[in-house]
C-alpha cells in the first residue's frame, strides 16, 4: 500500500478545486459550485486560515481530500473538528483512503484533545452512510441542518 496523507500547501488550490468538483458531480450538486481556485487559495493559505485541507495520494497520484475546520461545543466546553468535505476519486476507492483520511482527522482530535469529529451526509447516499457507520459514526437523525445563503442571509443581516 502506497498511501500518503499530507496537508494541502500553497499552489494546491487547483487540485483541491478539482476534488471539490468531483464531489459536487458525485452529489449531483455541480450546478452549485461557484468557488474558484483563487478563492480556495485565499481560504486555505491566508495568514490566518479558517479552513484546512488534507490531500490523500495513492501511489503518487492525487486520490482524495478532507476539508475541515475547527468548531466548538458549548456542552463539552472544548473545540472539535467539522469535516466539511470528504471525497475519494471513484477510480481510487477500495484502498482504505477514506478510512485513512477519517483516521487522520480522528488522530488530530486525540492529539489536540478535541471533543469530537462531526460531519453531515446526504440522506440518499447509502454507500457513504454505510461506510460511516462501519467506522463507528452515529447518525444524528433528530438534528436538521439549517442554512442561510444569498438573499435570505442578506435580509437577516439587514433586519
Amino acid at each position: 500500500m502506497s498511501l500518503t496523507i499530507r496537508r494541502a500547501q500553497p499552489g494546491d488550490a487547483a487540485i483541491v478545486l478539482e476534488l471539490i468538483r468531483g464531489l459536487a458531480r458525485y452529489e449531483k450538486l455541480e450546478h452549485e459550485l461557484v468557488a474558484t481556485a483563487a478563492e480556495i487559495e485565499a481560504s486555505l493559505f491566508s495568514s490566518n486560515p479558517r479552513a484546512f485541507c488534507e490531500i490523500a495520494e495513492w501511489q503518487g497520484e492525487t486520490a482524495g481530500f478532507a476539508l475541515w475546520f475547527y468548531n466548538y461545543s458549548t456542552f463539552l466546553g472544548c473545540h472539535g473538528i467539522y469535516l466539511e468535505d470528504l471525497f475519494v476519486k471513484e477510480s481510487q476507492r477500495g484502498h482504505g483512503i477514506g478510512q485513512a483520511l477519517l483516521g487522520h482527522l480522528a488522530q488530530r482530535c486525540v492529539n489536540e484533545r478535541l471533543g469530537r469529529l462531526e460531519w453531515s451526509v446526504l440522506d440518499w447516499n447509502e454507500p457513504a452512510i454505510g461506510f460511516y457507520e462501519k467506522q463507528g459514526a452515529v447518525l444524528r437523525r433528530e438534528w436538521i441542518g439549517c442554512r442561510l445563503t444569498g438573499e435570505a442571509l442578506e435580509a437577516l443581516a439587514n433586519a
